[in-house]
């Protein structure tokens, strides 16, 4: 018998192949630490996007400095995933009466008495292979501010938060850290009056929380 072949069990290609698979897997990890790094980062997400609106809105005089509840424009945010646009008879329920020749407001009345509607630039962009539930997470007790930061200081609207999957799955993990009572949904300063970790735990069970982190619930 021949000792020499008998060492050789798998034909000589296959050290090529051994030499490709190495190769091709230090690859797979060179291209997922990049996609970590990638997704991790805040530009990714569009974190600061601040686009130019058709009309000069300013959330700081509405939001902030008079005190309108974000409810009462944002009706459907209770009820529904999306947060609606409010129409313009929201609008119009005050600027009927109030700067009614100012020119900051002078396509919204054009657009009132046309029925041509203004084309809002969106801010908030999920991906279209996210879902996401307004009405549920206000009743799980997060607040605005939790998502969307101060809309009371902005003059002009802008992504404050990443709203990517690691940042969504954080507070899914952790969710006694982020729940409020539901009654300062809205408040953008509230602050509360005893241990946050001990309120939320409470609130959990309360509100029956069960904060999924499986992929179905997001991905459908």
């Amino acid at each position: 018998m021949n000792t020499d072949k008998a060492k050789f069990i798998f034909p000589k290609w296959v050290d090529k192949l051994k030499v490709i698979v190495i190769v091709a897997g230090g690859v797979a990890l060179v291209f997922l630490a990049a996609l970590g790094v990638f997704e991790m980062n805040p530009r990714t997400h569009n974190v600061g996007y601040q686009p130019v609106q058709p009309v000069e809105y300013s959330h700081a005089m509405h939001a902030g400095e008079l005190g309108i509840d974000c409810y009462y424009c944002h009706y459907s945010v209770e009820v529904a995933a999306l947060a609606a646009i409010p129409p313009l008879q929201t609008c119009m329920n005050c600027h009927d009466s109030i700067n009614t020749e100012s020119e900051k407001t002078q396509l919204m009345r054009d657009s009132f008495e046309t029925g041509i509607p203004i084309q809002w630039v969106k801010v908030h962009n999920l991906s279209d292979f996210v879902y996401f539930n307004h009405s549920a997470h206000l009743r799980g007790g997060i607040g605005c501010v939790t998502c969307h930061g101060r809309i009371d200081t902005m003059d002009v609207v802008y992504q404050a938060k990443s709203l990517g999957m690691a940042w969504c799955l954080e507070c899914h993990r952790n969710p006694q850290k982020y729940i409020r009572p539901r009654e300062f949904i809205t408040s953008m300063t509230w602050i509360p009056d005893e241990d946050r970790i001990v309120l939320g735990e409470r609130l959990i069970d309360e509100y029956g929380i069960k904060a999924s982190t499986n992929c179905s619930t997001c991905h459908r």
